[in-house]
């Protein structure tokens, strides 16, 4: 099979959270099952100047009003498609956020532009590979099955992955005249969405299948509670949803062979791992102690209740644990922590920022992984801890309740007890779930125990990619539920293949 996944992120080229980590494993995964996908990406300035030798291929002459230029590379043996328009995608500041922490005010642009790329791509513009089916990913890419249905008539299939249903690429009504999109799009069984248009909810309504990244987030977001307004679009495509849990790269995130850490180690010298310990106490300029090392690796948002956590923090530090956060997000929960680190010298430290290498080595040392999420449709950060030794303490909502097994008196009697959950996510419940694990740390076996279950788990790519595999084989092979309201195709779309 030949499949064109169309990303606004792809790790190692640019990455601002778990989307990027998931579309640069899966297609490395899915060629071990002869499947053959293709990625494309917009051109940020990260891109262009990583990729060390890009070959033109076709050129655009109307995204959105901008001519684009589509190169093709090779990046670790995996074939990339980048979209070259340097008016939309060569900005200052985040790929959509500006210096200011500020949204792109084009931002409907610079997607739309990238969905219609895509939808074209998947239409066959490039004659020289055609793909069988296309994969989206969140609102950024969820015009493309749109495009593709009303514009271009084209029916192949299309996959589209919700990996945050926080995020919908909400815009104003008006937006539609600049999209390219007919104006009876802007319907309820379309794009409208509250009196704006919603790129999402148009990926959701035109997608031949649609799938969460576990299967108790796909559940979560048919409730109210969960649905972030969406609920009655995905309870009406309900039989089109499913939940594949995310995997990680075993090779990017292995122990055994991380150049990052100090000292490399497996479950089997987990011993080695009090080195790296050492190593990130004193990295951090943190006191040695006989409590936990907690960290959080994490965006710094109410969704992923860093202000709990914030809030939690001076009675961590009276019960004798450190904490280390490393990310960044919301101004004043950045700020809550920065206090909190001037409060307790030697016990607090903050990086704001991420960073590659910095992931790895708390990873390695750290004890204690904290969670406390509000939702979380998968989570990767904690398949990271496991496989690190590292036990995380996660709210028990979404992929983390999915993936940890808690250290409850039944999980630890059976042996398969590999971190703590708790519910709902408060301070209160913080406090005691890290209670739970700091009884834990003083019963070393227990303790080691943990480390070694988690460290066993197999969240590699293989099992999860099968199953995307399936899903694909599903809808090339099975009737053709694809043609949801598809006119007649436009012309050609004007292209010019480059030497």
């Amino acid at each position: 099979m030949k499949i064109l996944s169309v990303t606004s992120e792809m790790f190692p080229l640019v990455k601002t959270g778990g989307l990027a980590d998931v579309t640069g494993s899966l297609p490395k995964a899915l060629s071990s099952l002869g499947v053959e996908m293709v990625t494309l990406l917009p051109g940020y300035p990260g891109v262009i100047d990583t990729i060390e030798t890009a070959i033109p291929l076709i050129e655009f002459d109307d995204l959105m009003g901008e001519t684009g230029r589509v190169l093709r590379a090779v990046q670790d043996g995996l074939v990339i498609l980048i979209l070259d328009i340097p008016t939309l995608y060569q900005r200052d500041g985040g790929i959509y956020l500006d210096d200011l922490g500020v949204d792109h005010a084009d931002n409907w642009k610079r997607f739309a532009a990238l969905s219609l790329a895509g939808a074209r791509i998947g239409a066959g513009a490039i004659p020289d590979w055609v793909p069988d089916l296309v994969h989206v990913h969140d609102w950024q890419t969820a015009l493309t099955p749109v495009y593709m249905r009303r514009v271009l008539g084209e029916t192949k299939p299309v996959v589209l992955t919700i990996h945050n249903l926080a995020f919908q690429g909400q815009f104003s009504a008006e937006t539609i005249d600049g999209i390219g999109l007919p104006s009876d799009i802007y319907e309820i069984d379309g794009l409208e969405y509250y009196s704006d248009i919603s790129f999402l909810k148009g990926g959701l309504q035109f997608a031949d299948a649609i799938t969460a990244v576990s299967p108790t987030y796909a559940r979560e977001i048919l409730t109210p509670e969960f649905g972030m307004g969406m609920e009655g679009v995905l309870t009406s495509r309900r039989q089109a949803l499913t939940g594949i849990v995310n995997g990680i790269d075993a090779a990017i995130w292995n122990p055994a062979t991380d150049i990052y850490l100090k000292q490399t180690y497996s479950v089997r010298s987990i011993e080695r791992r009090r080195l790296n310990r050492a190593d990130l106490l004193h990295r951090f300029g943190l006191d040695h102690n006989s409590g936990c090392v907690c960290a959080a690796v994490s965006r710094l948002t109410w969704q992923k209740g860093m202000d709990i956590l914030a809030e939690s923090v001076d009675e961590m530090v009276a019960n004798g644990d450190s904490l280390i956060i490393v990310g960044k997000g919301d101004r004043a929960i950045e700020n809550a922590f920065r206090d909190a680190a001037s409060r307790h010298p030697g016990k607090v430290a903050v990086h704001i920022g991420y960073e590659e290498e910095l992931a790895h080595l708390v990873l390695g040392g750290a004890d204690v992984l904290i969670q406390p999420s509000r939702f979380e449709p998968c989570g990767l950060t904690q398949l990271y801890a496991l496989r690190y030794g590292c036990i995380p303490v996660v709210a028990r909502t979404g992929g983390l309740s999915e993936t940890i097994v808690d250290a409850n008196d039944a999980g630890l009697a059976a042996g398969a007890a590999t971190g703590i959950q708790f519910h709902p996510p408060s301070r209160q419940n913080v406090l005691l779930a890290l209670q739970h694990a700091r009884d834990l740390y003083k019963k070393p076996l227990v303790w080691r125990k943990l480390q070694r279950e988690g460290m066993k788990s197999d969240f590699s790519w293989m099992r999860s990619a099968q199953q995307y595999a399936e899903l694909y084989e599903s809808l090339l092979n099975g009737p053709d539920i694809a043609a949801k309201n598809v006119p007649d195709p436009e012309p050609a779309p004007r292209l010019q293949l480059l030497s």
